[in-house]
């Protein structure tokens, strides 16, 4: 993904909110109508093509969440109203990715992203690909995770083996 939208409908047409777009950086902070075409397992936008990568299950971690909160060195959880600078992280029933970015300066800073699975209290990252460091591709990283009041809470080791315990909330219960 080198963009991200919300997609508002308005009767025939689709209103984009360029949150981020990393092949024109102009674009953010913008709105685009436009009309798509939806079908069945597919949605066709500028000559381009999207397929369905799953119906949403097991899906249940299935949402855009952005980082709101964290935990360092034991110390206790400092939660904050995303800023300018945000880490998003997108799940369908069985695919992730983030994208790290600022909405302001209008910068891409990577993403990543893979297959993942949630068993019994622990959620399992395959990287498939990381714009980042390459040498990550095909890792797994496993955090335990829980969802408290609506926010997902994980810990565990990061790409770069470092502790770390994140909490993150819906894109659609927060005041952006």
């Amino acid at each position: 993904m080198d963009r991200w939208w919300r997609l508002v409908p308005d009767r025939d047409q689709i209103i984009i909110n360029w949150e981020f777009d990393t092949q024109n950086p102009e674009n953010v902070g913008t709105q685009t109508r436009t009309i798509i075409q939806i079908e069945e397992e597919k949605i066709i936008w500028e000559n381009r093509q999207w397929h369905r990568v799953d119906n949403g299950t097991p899906g249940l971690l299935t949402s855009a969440w952005l980082i709101t909160g964290r935990k360092r060195n034991g110390d206790a959880i400092t939660y904050s109203k995303p800023s300018v600078r945000r880490t998003m992280k997108i799940l369908s029933g069985t695919h992730f990715q983030w994208i790290a970015y600022n909405t302001e300066t209008k910068e891409f800073f990577g993403t990543g992203g893979g297959t993942y699975t949630t068993e019994e209290g622990v959620y399992t990252e395959n990287i498939e690909f990381f714009s980042r460091d390459n040498n990550r591709v095909k890792d797994s990283l496993k955090f335990n995770y829980e969802v408290l009041e609506g926010n997902w809470h994980h810990s565990g080791k990061s790409s770069k083996g470092d502790p770390i315990y994140e909490i993150w909330s819906k894109r659609s219960a927060i005041d952006l």
